[in-house]
């Protein structure tokens, strides 16, 4: 093997860790600004960068719960985020199910239906969906925010539990059916069970949707006492500049939980996305 042929082999055999690492540092590096920015005393915030600063505080922190309550969006969010991730499981597992196994016209325009809805734009239903809240007197409430979530976490939660059931052995059940189960008794004896890895898939995406979700939480809360995180952090405002150090430390206690779930369950979400993509 002459020198260049092996200089060449040696290149292509580092191009891709030392792609990786480079797309991973970069990826990273922002997090890591915004959590050492967060620690930051607030007249160094935009002082020269150093990777390992001098002087560490929590200032930020002690500042966002105690003099903004920042407990409160944080568990509105959960509440929200929770109930949201809980409704759409639940309905969406039988209608999923429908779909998957039940011979019926129209199923795969139905199918095509749902996913269509989950690419439909937000922001051309807020104002429908403000007038019907407004209404029903759901404006500032819990409610109120769960049900239009649901418009956009059902057609995930569907399509995604869709892909998992059509995985299953239909003979296993067939040999339920045959025992004299039902279609309910079937899918609550055999199919569940069979079934939880895809629905945690689908439950850990569904929160994550509902945790960031920013447009009609903005839209259809009226005071803090129902923002979410991602609508109380736009909403920091100082009496005279912007408390960025505040608003980084908010930012580091928003993304922390996310991220954590993310690395847990990456190879999970990986495959719920792919398992997704069902054919009518």
């Amino acid at each position: 093997m002459t020198l260049g042929a092996t200089a060449r082999t040696t290149a292509r055999r580092w191009a891709r860790p030392v792609a990786t690492g480079l797309l991973v540092a970069a990826i990273l590096f922002p997090l890591y600004w915004a959590a050492l920015s967060s620690l930051t005393p607030e007249n160094r915030l935009f002082a020269a960068p150093a990777l390992v600063p001098r002087e560490l505080v929590l200032d930020h922190y002690r500042a966002l719960f105690r003099e903004r309550d920042f407990w409160t969006p944080v568990r509105n969010s959960l509440v929200v985020a929770g109930a949201t991730t809980v409704l759409s499981v639940v309905l969406g597992t039988v209608c999923a199910y429908a779909l998957a196994r039940l011979r019926f016209r129209g199923k795969a325009v139905m199918l095509a239906f749902v996913l269509a809805v989950s690419m439909f734009p937000q922001i051309s239903i807020v104002s429908p969906l403000y007038l019907l809240l407004r209404e029903l007197r759901l404006l500032n409430t819990y409610p109120g925010l769960v049900l239009p979530y649901l418009t956009f976490a059902m057609p995930l939660t569907i399509w995604l539990l869709v892909g998992f059931f059509r995985q299953l052995p239909a003979e296993l059940e067939e040999a339920g059916l045959m025992d004299g189960a039902g279609r309910l008794q079937t899918l609550w004896a055999i199919v569940l069970p069979l079934s939880w890895p895809g629905i945690a898939t689908t439950a850990i995406l569904t929160f994550l949707y509902s945790w960031n979700e920013f447009l009609f939480a903005l839209s259809f809360t009226l005071g803090p006492e129902r923002h979410t995180v991602p609508v109380a952090i736009t909403l920091f405002r100082g009496q005279y500049q912007v408390p960025w150090g505040q608003i980084l430390a908010a930012a580091v206690v928003a993304t922390a939980p996310v991220a954590a779930i993310v690395l847990a369950a990456q190879r999970r979400i990986v495959a719920g996305l792919t398992s997704g993509a069902v054919k009518g």
